[in-house]
């Protein structure tokens, strides 16, 4: 029986002998959960600690990304585990975010890696893909032996992606000639293939967007890393030069899915959903670290975690994290029954995205100077989730979304315009 139909069974906490959410859990978050749910999220959540939590501060603060984690990610099957057939693992949606909670709890940064690889460039060879493309790229990416990424994002295009700016050219003779840049791009200085969307029609006409899969040994493709960041540290955004990027007819992704923005929006929509239960990783990671830290430090003579302010800033804290993570599971079963409406991956981003980041810079405040040392994670982690709460759309973006659902109007563009 596969994790997606055992995940089916009726919630239950029994089975594993360990609490997946500790004391922050106010809520019985626990018994939401199946047996296969809960066994994953341990499995994962083992991973970290043994490879991620010992070394992340000095990844973060040498800005190394680790490739070494790769083949252990794999081993769990979190490459594209949200994927059916070609070597993916078919674990529910719920399954993966849990798995992407856990991850997040080590680091925004190898959470991002599985986000990129998995719900970007994997999904949009399994969604958009053609037969060929998919035996060709998604088992050696489900093994971790072929890294992707997801070229969407432009130095002048970002929330606006139908104002790229990247053009794809076809040639008498059927090949495809692509030209342009592409800007913060995840992985791409360690890609062996990337997604590349282009505009193949007149500028600005949505409509004309396709998508490209291409080896990044291909001439004329280019990638470098984007140095002195102040966030996401311990992962990799790079830059894309594209010139006169020559393609074969049948690099293009054929389905008709990938026509137009729907192609990446419904990629991004698979990332923006990891995000909504990665983000409460963090969250729950700066809570327990406060939540320990206040408990030890004492001041004037009594533990921190005995004094009022300190009592009523752990249960803001933890009043947000479990609302946090009981609107992911809400999303998640939904998504798994097929029944989730898009915009409510915007309501779950904005507001785990913001509650999260708020969470880990008062957690940050709670332990006082020592909170500025890579000793401690909230600072770590509030700096990562700058990077995250923009990527995948923006705050204002995903309030834009809600706000058209809610009055009828879209009031993306300038006022007047």
């Amino acid at each position: 029986m596969t994790s997606t139909a055992a995940s089916k069974q009726t919630p239950s906490g029994a089975g594993t002998g360990e609490s997946l959410f500790g004391a922050v859990d106010l809520t019985g978050l626990d018994g939401q959960f199946t047996p296969a749910e809960k066994e994953l999220t341990l499995a994962v959540r083992s991973l970290v600690d043994e490879h991620i939590r010992p070394n992340i501060a000095q990844w973060y603060e040498q800005a190394v990304f680790p490739r070494e984690i790769i083949p252990e990610l794999a081993r769990l099957g979190l490459l594209g585990m949200h994927l059916e057939g070609y070597g993916c693992a078919g674990k529910s949606s719920v399954e993966y975010g849990l798995a992407a909670s856990e991850l997040e709890a080590g680091d925004s940064g190898l959470r991002t890696f599985v986000s990129v690889q998995g719900s970007l460039a994997m999904s949009a060879i399994h969604k958009h893909g053609s037969e060929e493309q998919k035996q060709r790229w998604l088992p050696a990416m489900a093994s971790g032996e072929a890294i992707g990424c997801f070229g969407l994002t432009e130095p002048t295009a970002g929330s606006d992606p139908a104002g790229m700016r990247t053009t794809a050219a076809q040639e008498p003779g059927g090949d495809w000639v692509l030209n342009g840049a592409k800007r913060w791009i995840g992985l791409a200085t360690i890609a062996d293939v990337a997604i590349i969307w282009a505009q193949t029609g007149e500028p600005g006409d949505a409509r004309g967007v396709r998508g490209f899969v291409v080896p990044t040994d291909t001439p004329g493709f280019q990638a470098e890393a984007i140095p002195s960041k102040l966030s996401m540290r311990a992962s990799v955004q790079c830059d894309i030069s594209l010139e006169d990027v020559r393609l074969p007819a049948d690099a293009i992704l054929p389905a008709d899915s990938a026509l137009g923005l729907k192609g990446p929006f419904a990629c991004l929509n698979e990332a923006r959903y990891g995000i909504i239960w990665g983000v409460m990783g963090a969250a729950r990671d700066s809570f327990d670290a406060v939540l320990d830290y206040s408990g030890e430090r004492l001041q004037f003579g009594t533990p921190l975690a005995g004094y009022q302010l300190t009592q009523a800033k752990l249960a803001d804290m933890a009043l947000e994290i479990n609302k946090g993570y009981l609107l992911a599971l809400q999303l998640g079963r939904a998504k798994d029954a097929g029944t989730l409406d898009p915009v409510a991956i915007s309501v779950g981003k904005l507001n785990n995205c913001r509650e999260a980041i708020a969470i880990a810079r008062e957690a940050r405040e709670m332990l006082g100077g020592n909170g500025i040392t890579l000793d401690h994670s909230p600072l770590r982690h509030a700096n990562n989730l700058e990077s995250v709460r923009t990527y995948e759309g923006t705050d204002e973006v995903h309030a834009l979304i809600i706000g058209r659902t809610l009055t009828g109007i879209g009031a993306f563009t300038a006022a007047g315009k």
